[in-house]
């Protein structure tokens, strides 16, 4: 079908054509207090058409794949490119390098399409129940499992043709600790591509427990510059940070501080970054991207030194550069995109740390990429001479991407890949921590 989409698009007078074609299972479940509040199983179906005449582009999609439905998307979507704006950039990639084989990497788990419901709505039930065995524990914000399955289908009228299936299942709890006055609360979660890549509910009611009494009882601080770790999921936002600043699309735009950096030295030499599409057995993983470029290992920052922007076609095309394969069908995103571990423990960085604050849950907004500033209300743990002494509430923390690329001072061993966009534990010489 993708294929004779295709050629339909050629023959009602499009030069260029891209089909995509996504078929796949969803299944969900919400637990809260020991009932069932949302369960979904779903199958879908969709196509996606872009059509290029003339440097003009248009873009038609249905969920509906019946014949006469299909001949109308593709006839009126080259009758909307005739009336589009020119672009120079617009267009398909050149035939490259074939993409590697999907079943080299891992990344469809064909014994999840046999757990049962049953199984999942048991899993989630299970993982809550232990969480509020614990006397500490209040309230509870729910249990969600989810998996899904799809199989993604790309042909292009320059010859690609080709498919790959992919799997995703994840497991979150969140909690609550204290009472009216005092009431905190955290989570924790488990993801990977195969079902056997999720966490016990032992582990994830165990974790999320940890994370949320931790947080009893906070003190207040006042206004300082020390010394400031980030936890590794607080690390993956600020690599979601960095991320939206070295996007094509974004440097094209001028809508980073980095847009004419590459090639300087924008941290110093344990700030290596990557994006790498071919790792085995991760979310961010697949064959090729949105536009059939195979994906592949980028090395953006290489200790210190800002190497590469991610582009998809467009992005490339703008900026007189390669696609890294990043499209993602909306612009460009990331793959596996990571900051590379250190040799150390986090237990290490955390004792050899005489006087800081470790940061554990941020809220709001508060990041600019024009100018890197970087400002959000935290939570955190306070370190006083090597170890853990109080949490810390109502605080905002602020600083600049690129000071604190400069000012890491150690990066820890603890990295989790499925996370997607991640990094491990980071100690960051010193930030301005704004308290009473």
């Amino acid at each position: 079908m993708a294929a004779d989409l295709v050629e339909k698009a050629l023959k009602a007078g499009a030069e260029e054509a891209e089909v995509h074609v996504a078929e796949g299972t969803e299944f969900s479940v919400d637990v809260r207090l020991g009932r069932i509040e949302n369960l979904i199983q779903a199958g879908s179906r969709s196509v996606d058409l872009r059509v290029i005449l003339d440097r003009r582009t248009a873009h038609a999609s249905s969920s509906d794949l019946s014949k006469d439905v299909l001949n109308g998307l593709v006839r009126r979507a080259v009758e909307r490119a005739r009336l589009a704006e020119p672009d120079p950039c617009a267009g398909l990639p050149e035939s490259g390098d074939a993409p590697p084989d999907p079943s080299t990497l891992g990344i469809y788990d064909p014994e999840l399409s046999s757990v049962e419901p049953r199984t999942k709505i048991e899993t989630a039930m299970l993982t809550e129940k232990l969480a509020l065995e614990d006397r500490r524990i209040t309230n509870s914000q729910g249990a969600s499992l989810e998996t899904n399955a799809s199989t993604v289908i790309l042909a292009n009228s320059k010859g690609f043709l080709r498919d790959y299936g992919v799997t995703h299942c994840s497991l979150s709890l969140g909690l609550q600790a204290g009472g009216t006055n005092d009431r905190v609360e955290d989570f924790w979660f488990s993801s990977g591509v195969r079902w056997k890549d999720l966490a016990s509910p032992e582990a994830v009611a165990r974790t999320a427990v940890e994370r949320t009494v931790r947080l009893l009882r906070p003190k207040k601080i006042k206004t300082q510059r020390l010394p400031v770790l980030f936890e590794p999921l607080m690390t993956s936002w600020l690599m979601g940070f960095l991320f939206s600043c070295v996007s094509g699309t974004a440097v094209f735009q001028k809508a980073t501080f980095l847009a004419d950096r590459r090639g300087e030295k924008v941290g110093n030499g344990l700030v290596t970054v990557l994006d790498d599409g071919l790792l085995p057995g991760l979310p961010g993983t697949r064959p090729f991207d949105a536009e059939g470029v195979p994906c592949r290992r980028t090395t953006v920052m290489d200790q210190g030194v800002l190497k590469r922007f991610l582009c998809d076609v467009y992005a490339s095309r703008k900026l007189g550069l390669k696609s890294t394969g990043n499209a993602d069908g909306g612009g460009v995103g990331p793959n596996n995109f990571y900051l590379r571990p250190g040799g150390r423990s986090a237990e290490d960085i955390i004792a050899s740390t005489d006087r800081g604050l470790l940061i554990v849950k941020t809220l709001g907004h508060g990041l600019n990429p024009v100018t890197g500033e970087v400002s959000r209300g935290a939570f955190g743990l306070w370190v006083e001479k090597g170890e853990i002494s109080f949490p810390v509430s109502e605080i905002t923390i602020s600083g600049n991407l690129e000071r604190i690329l400069n000012d890491i001072q150690d990066v820890g061993s603890d990295l989790d890949l499925a996370l997607g966009l991640s990094g491990p534990t980071i100690k960051i010489g010193e930030m301005t921590v704004a308290g009473t």
